[in-house]
């Protein structure tokens, strides 16, 4: 039977190029985030694939989230495989100049978002006694850089919620994996940078990970055999060694 999957964040980055891998692989899938003209292209690119449902919702808005889910017609209600790939990081400030509208904006998606959908997922995974969540984590989740605060707060809660959700949820058989990654050369600092010139120098001078780089290691972890659960993977680029330490070409 065809499995369902559920990604969070699916217009860009990571969260568009495991749809397009799980496409590849049979997968059906509902595709989430808060741009419905990137939503509407990815159907286009992938529905000859595998049938595909799109919800334009913000992860952290409580409401939109239970709303957007309770409407999935009867083909995409039975959801196998939930990737919690929808965040962001803002600013890079020591905590005394740090912005508090970029903190919320932080945990609001990060932590929030990632507690929102789980919550209104996980019921009908228990139920069935079956399932598999992702949560897209970070290296930032595994150690504190300068400046970092706020964000690697975030995503150490990932972690903590991850390692709960593993717990609370082993009685059910439904697997609980982090896929925890270094530097991804996505929008991510287009994002953090709010398009100022450093943006453009965050990935010069080494080969960063590539998001379809992550979506093939998310594919390898939700097509393990039921008795194999990934728990908890850190992935660098060759050129970094944790978050502060990367060898850069001086050209």
């Amino acid at each position: 039977m065809k499995k369902t999957a559920l990604i969070t964040g699916a217009t860009s980055g990571i969260g568009a190029a495991t749809a397009r891998e799980f496409a590849k692989h049979d997968i059906q899938l509902i595709l989430c985030g808060r741009r419905q003209e990137r939503l509407d292209a990815l159907q286009k690119e992938l529905h000859h694939n595998v049938p595909i449902y799109t919800l334009n919702f913000d992860v952290g808005d409580r409401k939109a989230v239970k709303k957007a889910i309770s409407s999935l017609p009867q083909d995409f209600e039975k959801i196998d495989i939930l990737i919690n790939n929808a965040g962001n990081a803002h600013g890079l400030d020591p905590i005394q100049d740090g912005n508090i509208d970029d903190w919320d904006a932080m945990m609001h998606s990060n932590v929030n978002g990632l507690l929102y959908v789980s919550k209104t997922i996980i019921p009908q995974m228990v139920q069935r006694n079956a399932g598999h969540i992702i949560n897209i984590g970070s290296s930032a989740g595994r150690e504190v850089y300068p400046k970092g605060n706020v964000y690697c707060a975030s995503k150490h809660a990932v972690a903590a919620l991850t390692e709960g959700m593993r717990i609370d949820l082993n009685p059910y058989g439904i697997k609980v994996s982090a896929i925890n990654p270094g530097l991804v050369e996505t929008e991510f600092s287009q994002v953090r940078f709010k398009g100022d010139a450093i943006a453009d120098n965050v990935y010069k001078g080494f080969k960063a990970l590539q998001a379809q780089d992550i979506a093939e290691i998310i594919y390898f972890a939700v097509s393990r055999p039921s008795h194999v659960t990934i728990a908890d993977l850190l992935v660098f680029p060759t050129a970094q060694a944790n978050s502060v330490t990367i060898q850069k070409s001086s050209s």
